[in-house]
């Protein structure tokens, strides 16, 4: 019985519930695909701009097998999870996206890509009841995958910060 008042007293500290207001985020990053020297992209900044939207709860940037460890070095620097990836990025990033949407402590499903190929995935997390969000850069920055998110953000690349290793 002793035991039972004690655990009674800690759900009085123990917030039981999330925030109706609060917005936590997955936020997965096609490393092939956005990581490219042409973009000169700084993780961090990218984080900053995301985090505007809610707190970032999952960061995971999948790369493949031939990522530099300089590269890796920099993503776990920049507080993401690398993933490395034998074989193609994007299928592992679709397994990726479906642990977020079935995932009920998330609320928003950000996918950093500018492939076309992930056009289902956003369906599907809205009809799961998650808000999405697509960060691209041009040039090749699907216009479906644009108009298919809840929000949509456009990284300008030329004068972006240069703070990630090249691909």
């Amino acid at each position: 019985m002793q035991n039972l008042e004690k655990l009674s007293s800690f759900k009085q500290y123990i917030p039981l519930t999330r925030k109706s207001n609060e917005r936590n985020i997955g936020l997965l990053v096609d490393g092939p695909n956005m990581l490219r020297k042409e973009f000169h992209l700084d993780l961090d900044i990218i984080k900053k701009i995301v985090e505007e939207s809610g707190k970032i709860k999952v960061a995971k940037v999948l790369l493949n097998q031939y990522a530099s460890d300089k590269l890796i070095e920099a993503v776990v620097n920049q507080g993401f999870t690398p993933l490395i990836v034998a074989g193609d990025v994007d299928v592992q990033l679709a397994v990726e996206a479906f642990e977020l949407i079935y995932n009920p402590n998330i609320n928003v499903i950000a996918l950093m890509t500018r492939n076309a190929d992930f056009l289902p995935l956003i369906n599907i997390a809205k009809e799961n009841g998650k808000e999405t969000m697509v960060i691209g850069a041009e040039p090749g920055f699907s216009i479906a995958l644009k108009n298919s998110a809840d929000s949509t953000i456009v990284l300008n690349t030329d004068t972006a910060p240069r703070g990630m290793p090249n691909v």
